[in-house]
């Protein structure tokens, strides 16, 4: 991972980047079972970090494959966020 960073020329904000992704994660998890909104919010945490990876990733040319990843859990994020606004 750490070559992708460097790759992405990201490197510097790596720690942060995975911390975030593990905070929306537990957030996610625990949104679920507990508190929805903090699910809601970390499901649109994460949908941004995708939107942005997918960003990252046009911008150093890489090919759709490569780069559709990003933009599916994007997608995702997003309508996991919709549907728990729906369930309040």
């Amino acid at each position: 991972m750490r070559t992708e960073f460097v790759r992405y020329g990201l490197s510097k904000q790596q720690r942060l980047i995975g911390a975030l992704q593990i905070l929306g994660a537990f957030g996610l998890s625990f949104g679920f079972v507990y508190l929805p909104i903090l699910g809601i919010v970390s499901a649109i945490g994460l949908s941004l970090l995708m939107i942005l990876g997918f960003g990252v990733r046009l911008k150093i040319k890489d090919s759709v494959v490569q780069s559709a990843p990003s933009i599916i859990y994007a997608i995702i994020n997003a309508y996991i966020a919709i549907a728990l606004l729906k369930s309040l």
